[in-house]
C-alpha cells in the first residue's frame, strides 16, 4: 500500500466541496426551520435589531446604485451625515440591496442573509480545520462547533455578529496558499478578509489586529529561520492582499471617524463598556431560549444587566472535545498550545473590565492604547474568536473518538456515525432539535406599512418618536423609496434627533411647527395605532388652524405637511444631501 503524505490528506476534493455547501445550507436551513417557507413574512429572533438591519441592506442597494460616493449618507436621522456610520453599516451585504425593494423584499432578503451566514460560518470553519490537518469528520465537528456554539443563539438578532464566517475563510485560503505556495489563493485570503471587514468593525476590527499579530508571529518564525528566500510571488500576493485590506479599512474607517468628532456620544466612555462587561460567571450562563442550558442557568442570568451581551456559555460538549483535542496529533504541539492560549487570552479580553481597576484589567489596555477600540461598545462579542479557536481543538479531539471507532470497528460507517453524532450533539446542545415543536426561538412576522411612506412628501418625522422599537418600524417601513427622515435606530443616539423630538413633543403646536418648518421637515406622520401613553396621545384631536399645515389621513396615519416658509431667529431649511 502507497504512503499517504501528511499533505495529501490534506486536499479537498471538489466532490468534497461541492457536499459540503449544500450540506451546510441544509443544515442552516433545518436548524432555522419553517424561516425558509416564509421568505419575506417571518424575521429571526425578534422586531428589534433584525428590522434595522433590513434596512440597512435595502439602504446599501440603493446607495450602490444611485450615490456610490455617498454611501454612507442614508436616510435615517435627517439632516446629520454620514448616518450610516452611527453603527456598523453591513456594507458586505449591499449588493443583495440591489435585489427587490419595499419593506417586504427587505425582510426576505434579510432572511437568506441570515440563513446564508450561518451555513458560511460552518464553511469557514470546517475548511479551516481540514487546511490545519484533520479528517471531513473531524472538520464536520468543527463546523457545528463555529456555526452553533450555544452563545450564538443570542447574537440571531445581531446580523454584523452572526456574519462571522468570513474570518475562518480566510484563514483557511490563506493557510492554503502559503502551504503549497500559491499566490491566488493567499490574495483571495485578503479579499474574504477584506469583505469581513466590510460588514462591520465589532468583528472586523479585531480581526484585523488579528492579521497583525499573526503577521508578527509568521515574520519572527522567518527570522529564526534565518530569513530563507521567499516566493516572490506570494510576496508579491502578500503585498497586493494588505493594501487592499488596509485601504478599505482606512476608506471606510474615515465616516465613522467624522460621526466620532461631530457626535461626542458615539465613543464608548469607560463606563459604557463596564456596564456591559462581566464577571467569569458569563462563560457558564446560555441564553433563555436554549433548549439544554437555558434554565439551569437562569439563576445566574437574571442577576446580570444587558443579560443578551453576556450569556457566553461555550458549550459543554466543544470544551469536553477542545480538551481532548489538546493530546490530539492532528495538529503539531505548538499549533495546539497556540490555539489555547489564543482561547484564554481572547476569553479574558471578552470579560471587559471595571472601572475601579484601572489598567489591571487586559481589556483596559486595548481599549486605551488600541486605535479604534473605544468605538467598541460590547467585549463579549470577542468570543466569537475564542469560539474558532475552540471549534479548531475540538476537531482534533473529535478526530481521537473517530479513529477510536475506526480502530474497534473497521466498517467504514462506523467513523461517519461518530462524527455524525459529536456534530449532533454540538448542535442540539447550542440550539435544540431540529422541528422541535416546543422550541421556543422566535419567528415573529414584522409588522407591515400602515401606509405608503414612499408617497409622503420627505423629510419626515414621524411620532412617536421617543421609543426604539417605533423608529425601528419606521426604518424598516422606509425601505420602500427610502425617504429622508428626522428619525433613525442606531447604537448612537445622536444629540441633535433627541432635541428634534423634544421640541415636538406638544405638535402639533405653534412653536413646534415653526421649528420644524425652518429646520426643513415637510411633513410628519403621526401612527395613531402607537400613540397611547406618549405624549401624543392626543396629538390627533389638536386643532391646526393658523399653523401653516394641511392634516390628511393616509392609510393608518395621519399626514400634517408643513408649508414651505421660513422665520427669522434660526437656520433656514437645509438644502437636500442627495437625490433619490
Amino acid at each position: 500500500m502507497r504512503a499517504v503524505t501528511p499533505g495529501a490528506r490534506r486536499e479537498i476534493t471538489a466532490r468534497e466541496l461541492i457536499v459540503l455547501v449544500a450540506g451546510a445550507c441544509l443544515l442552516s436551513v433545518v436548524m432555522h426551520w419553517p424561516l425558509v417557507l416564509n421568505l419575506g413574512e417571518d424575521i429571526p429572533k425578534d422586531l428589534g435589531d433584525p428590522l434595522v438591519q433590513a434596512w440597512q441592506v435595502a439602504w446599501g442597494g440603493h446607495a450602490l446604485a444611485h450615490q456610490p460616493l455617498e454611501f454612507f449618507q442614508s436616510n435615517q436621522f435627517w439632516p446629520l451625515e454620514d448616518t450610516l456610520a452611527f453603527s456598523d453599516a453591513l456594507l458586505g451585504y449591499a449588493p443583495a440591496g440591489l435585489i427587490g425593494s419595499g419593506s417586504e423584499a427587505a425582510v426576505a432578503r434579510y432572511d437568506l442573509l441570515f440563513l446564508f451566514a450561518y451555513a458560511l460560518a460552518f464553511v469557514g470553519a470546517y475548511l479551516l480545520a481540514r487546511e490545519l490537518g484533520v479528517g471531513p469528520g473531524g472538520a464536520v465537528v468543527a463546523g457545528a462547533a463555529f456555526a452553533f456554539a450555544p452563545f450564538r443563539l443570542e447574537q440571531d438578532g445581531h446580523m454584523h455578529v452572526i456574519s462571522s464566517g468570513g474570518i475562518p475563510l480566510a484563514l483557511a485560503l490563506g493557510v492554503r496558499g502559503y502551504r503549497l505556495r500559491r499566490p491566488w489563493p493567499v490574495f483571495a485570503g485578503f479579499a474574504v478578509a477584506t469583505w469581513q471587514l466590510s460588514l462591520g468593525f465589532t468583528l472586523g476590527l479585531p480581526f484585523a489586529y488579528l492579521l497583525a499579530a499573526l503577521g508578527v508571529i509568521a515574520a519572527s518564525v522567518w527570522l529564526r529561520r534565518r530569513r530563507p528566500a521567499p516566493d516572490r510571488r506570494i510576496v508579491l500576493a502578500t503585498v497586493c492582499g494588505a493594501v487592499l485590506f488596509i485601504a478599505f479599512g482606512a476608506l471606510i474607517a474615515r465616516p465613522y471617524y467624522r460621526v466620532a468628532d461631530e457626535h461626542p456620544e458615539a465613543t464608548r466612555s469607560p463606563e459604557v463598556v463596564e456596564s456591559y462587561s462581566g464577571p467569569t460567571s458569563v462563560f457558564l450562563v446560555a441564553p433563555d431560549e436554549n433548549p439544554v442550558w437555558g434554565g439551569a442557568t437562569a439563576g445566574i442570568r437574571d442577576d446580570l444587566e444587558h443579560i443578551p451581551e453576556k450569556t457566553l456559555l461555550p458549550g459543554v460538549v466543544i470544551v469536553a472535545l477542545a480538551i481532548a483535542g489538546l493530546w490530539s496529533a492532528s495538529y503539531p504541539r505548538r499549533l495546539r498550545l497556540g490555539l489555547a492560549a489564543g482561547v484564554v487570552i481572547v476569553s479574558v479580553l471578552a470579560l471587559g473590565f471595571q472601572e475601579e481597576g484601572g489598567l489591571l484589567y487586559p481589556y483596559r489596555v486595548a481599549y486605551e492604547l488600541l486605535p479604534g477600540a473605544e468605538g467598541i461598545r460590547v467585549p463579549g462579542r470577542l468570543v466569537t474568536f475564542s469560539s474558532l479557536g475552540l471549534a479548531l481543538l475540538a476537531a482534533a479531539g473529535a478526530e481521537l473518538a473517530i479513529r477510536a471507532a475506526a480502530a474497534r470497528a473497521p466498517a467504514r460507517g462506523a467513523p461517519i456515525a461518530v462524527a455524525a453524532l459529536l456534530a449532533l450533539a454540538i448542535v442540539v446542545e447550542g440550539r435544540g432539535l431540529p422541528f422541535d415543536p416546543f422550541d421556543d426561538q422566535a419567528q415573529p412576522p414584522p409588522p407591515p406599512p400602515p401606509a405608503d411612506i414612499s408617497a409622503i412628501a420627505a423629510p419626515q418625522l414621524h411620532l412617536p418618536a421617543h421609543r426604539p422599537e417605533d423608529n425601528r418600524r419606521y426604518l424598516l417601513w422606509s425601505s420602500d423609496g427610502l425617504p429622508d427622515m428626522v428619525n433613525g435606530r442606531s447604537s448612537t443616539n445622536p444629540v441633535f434627533t433627541a432635541e428634534v423630538i423634544r421640541r415636538a413633543r406638544r405638535f402639533p403646536d405653534r412653536r413646534g411647527v415653526a421649528y420644524l418648518r425652518r429646520l426643513g421637515v415637510r411633513s410628519v406622520v403621526l401612527h395613531p395605532r402607537r400613540v397611547a401613553g406618549t405624549p401624543w396621545e392626543r396629538a390627533a384631536e389638536r386643532p391646526v388652524r393658523g399653523l401653516g399645515v394641511v392634516r390628511r389621513p393616509e392609510g393608518d396615519v395621519i399626514v400634517y405637511e408643513i408649508r414651505t416658509g421660513s422665520g427669522p431667529g434660526e437656520r433656514p431649511a437645509r438644502s437636500a444631501r442627495r437625490s433619490k
